[in-house]
């Protein structure tokens, strides 16, 4: 049915029920890529949670007083309703639109997310897929599969699940090859307190013997060399020579280097014939099919016959850290085995003639890359073996690198046929039967129909839009060129001030995907651009963010609500944030708390006051009938309040997550962007309150 956006919607209340958003939030959070699979067939940065959005959404369009709870689980059809995302990313606003019935328009600045939503939403063919898999695997799969063959402790050929790699750099004093080992524990179960069991490499001759975490000296089986398993030959910056005994700085040793360090091959992790899964030392035969391949990618790439990025990586951020260890061009995120794999498995996707199928493939081609590189680490037994790349969302080299099998076997892990059936099986069942996180058991409750698969073909350039259609585009949304007034409501998750330089980790898949396909290749060198919202400086970002936030109050409706997600834990990200609303010509109307991402993922946990929430701002445009800010009482008051629903609803708060709750309500007394600097004074002021008492005004220390 027809839906009108007029009156107050419930998330502009504070009846707006994100206690029980946030725990469905934290159940979807564990397992993101089980409960929504369309938004992880490719890698993407802060992926946000689809039920918190689902939420965003229905909370833009119910009005006040409405049992959301219910209508959380009902299927809707919001037909004639037209919903914009300048910010797409993995495209979970688009999805949850999509399945609630709008019409959704989705742009993003960066290529690499725009190709993966097109995928994930697009037209995808389970049958078709399948045939091209198996073609696949008739084509180049087994050919792939050579090239990880071994033989078992038996003498028996088999599986190779992965091969284990060291960094090399030369001593600065003996100019003697260093192994970069942090310790000679090179595998151990994910729990170790129930399985203390490792797998122990010798210093001395190279074996692989059984060990266990409780040891502090260990004996090789082989050589009888007695040696303490956690004192390796690298710690943090330093390493020491074995062979001189001198301790140096690797980068100094690096620097002496023309390209990036060397690795030797030392072991391996095979699957027997019976299914069991052995450590072995490397051989001399590993060694040989090693070096074949090594001449094998110069022949087939004398002969033109291999498909192999030309792109070098950009100074930023993020890649200084690779760059300074001379990783200068993206194929030196390989070896030579896995360029070979990588290129021939390239080739054979693009044989396919079907273009949806075919582009599918290469979208999951991409999303493996991220599993086999040099930059991949071995996470050990107990979990899914290999760490992909980005675990700690900076280019970080590792000094003890996993190559897996890339195309994989029934015991792989982020191989091309594993992820052909965890990501594109798995994402083609949610579409046909999309379904919602169930708060009282694993199941989820379907609440939507069918993805309908198809993406309009243009963007639209005037107000006439097909109902519950997807329209995508790639672009600088602070010039959509939409029509004026032609949409309901914006909901959006930007990126937060000086956060993670998305573009600059982009640039490791775009290398791939701007190579040559159907209609050529791309001229781009990288997917950075001077107008991505992504920096450091509070007036830069204010500036471009507001230049956004002012293309949405342009192609936004009078009545229409802006809505999106932001933390950040120091003033400065909320007084760029203020600037950039309030000078785009909206005011905060409401700040809604709500569960976030894991909140252990990785560059999280490191944090020293993690922030496990969210803070959704609700915006309108500023006008005669804009209701009128809240006093700093009113502000503390509500932020007092909700803080102590969430603790009510189980969840402990961080220092953190108090104070951005507290930021997102003093937003709602601000209307001038001259007046965004009450933030500098809350942080100033600001003191944490145990939960076992409610917090009060004078607790909190702001009585401005």
């Amino acid at each position: 049915m027809k839906k009108r956006m007029n009156n107050q919607r419930i998330i502009e209340t504070d009846s707006f029920p994100f206690d029980f958003i946030s725990r469905l939030a934290a159940r979807e959070s564990w397992r993101k890529e089980v409960h929504r699979p369309i938004y992880h067939i490719h890698k993407w940065w802060a992926t946000r949670l689809g039920s918190v959005f689902r939420a965003i959404i229905l909370g833009c369009v119910l009005p006040e007083g409405s049992d959301f709870a219910a209508e959380f689980y009902k299927t809707h059809r919001f037909a004639g309703l037209t919903i914009f995302d300048p910010f797409m990313g993995s495209g979970t606003t688009i999805g949850e639109a999509h399945k609630l019935g709008l019409t959704a328009l989705g742009r993003d600045i960066n290529p690499v997310a725009v190709e993966s939503v097109r995928s994930a939403l697009g037209p995808m063919d389970r049958g078709a897929l399948e045939s091209a898999f198996e073609e696949l695997s008739n084509a180049v799969g087994e050919r792939i599969r050579s090239l990880y063959s071994a033989k078992d402790y038996t003498g028996r050929a088999c599986d190779v699940l992965y091969f284990f790699w060291v960094m090399q750099v030369p001593c600065v004093h003996c100019q003697r090859a260093v192994d970069l080992f942090p310790s000679w524990v090179i595998a151990a179960n994910a729990y170790p307190d129930r399985k203390p069991d490792t797998q122990v490499l010798c210093p001395s001759c190279g074996e692989i013997f059984p060990g266990s975490r409780r040891q502090e000296s260990a004996t090789c089986t082989s050589c009888g060399f007695n040696f303490n398993p956690d004192q390796g030959t690298a710690k943090g910056s330093k390493s020491t020579c074995p062979w001189c005994r001198d301790t140096f700085n690797i980068l100094d040793a690096v620097g002496t280097l023309r390209s990036r360090p060397a690795f030797r091959l030392y072991g391996k992790l095979v699957l027997t014939r019976d299914g069991r899964k052995e450590y072995l030392r490397a051989t001399s035969a590993d060694f040989e099919a090693y070096q074949a391949c090594t001449s094998q990618l110069q022949e087939e790439g004398m002969q033109g016959n291999l498909v192999l990025p030309t792109l070098s990586l950009a100074d930023g951020h993020n890649t200084r850290q690779a760059i300074s260890y001379n990783f200068k061009r993206w194929r030196d995120f390989f070896n030579d085995r896995q360029l070979l794999a990588v290129s021939w498995l390239y080739k054979a996707i693009l044989e396919i003639g079907d273009i949806p199928t075919r582009q599918a493939l290469l979208t999951l081609h991409s999303g493996t890359l991220e599993f086999n590189n040099l930059f991949a680490s071995y996470k050990g037994e107990g979990t899914g073996a290999v760490r992909h790349m980005f675990s700690h969302h900076i280019l970080k080299p590792e000094r003890t690198p996993i190559e897996a099998n890339l195309w994989g076997t029934s015991k792989s892990s982020g191989s091309f046929s594993t992820l052909f059936r965890t990501r594109l099986l798995r994402a083609i069942e949610y579409r046909l039967k999309p379904t919602e996180v169930n708060g009282i058991s694993g199941n989820g409750r379907q609440c939507a129909p069918a993805f309908s698969g198809h993406i309009e073909a243009s963007w639209p350039n005037d107000a006439s839009v097909e109902e519950r259609a997807i329209y995508l585009s790639c672009g600088d949304s602070a010039n959509s060129s939409l029509p004026a007034g032609s949409v309901d409501m914006v909901v959006t998750d930007p990126p937060f001030f000086d956060n993670v330089h998305y573009s600059e980790l982009a640039d490791f898949f775009y290398a791939w995907q701007q190579l040559p396909r159907v209609g050529g290749a791309n001229p781009c060198v990288s997917t950075r651009s001077s107008a991505e919202v992504q920096d450091s400086d509070v007036e830069s970002f204010a500036t471009k963010l507001k230049g956004v936030l002012q293309e949405c109050g342009r192609v936004l409706k009078d009545s229409g609500l802006l809505a999106f997600t932001y933390h950040h834990s120091r003033e400065e990200g909320w007084r760029a944030l203020a600037e950039a609303i309030l000078g785009a010509g909206f005011v905060v109307v409401n700040s809604q708390p709500v569960k976030a991402e894991m909140s252990v993922a990785t560059p999280k946990a490191q944090a020293k006051e993690p922030i496990q929430l969210d803070i959704i701002l609700v915006c309108r445009k500023r006008s005669h009938l804009s209701p009128p800010p809240a006093s700093s009482e009113e502000a503390i008051k509500a932020a007092r309040e909700k803080m102590d629903r969430l603790h009510a609803a189980g969840f402990t708060l961080s220092r953190n997550d108090q104070k951005v709750v507290l930021f997102g309500q003093l937003l709602t007394t601000l209307r001038t962007p001259a007046e965004s600097s009450c933030f500098a004074r809350a942080e100033n002021q600001f003191v944490p309150v145990a939960y076992s008492e409610l917090p009060t005004t004078a607790q909190l220390g702001l009585g401005f």
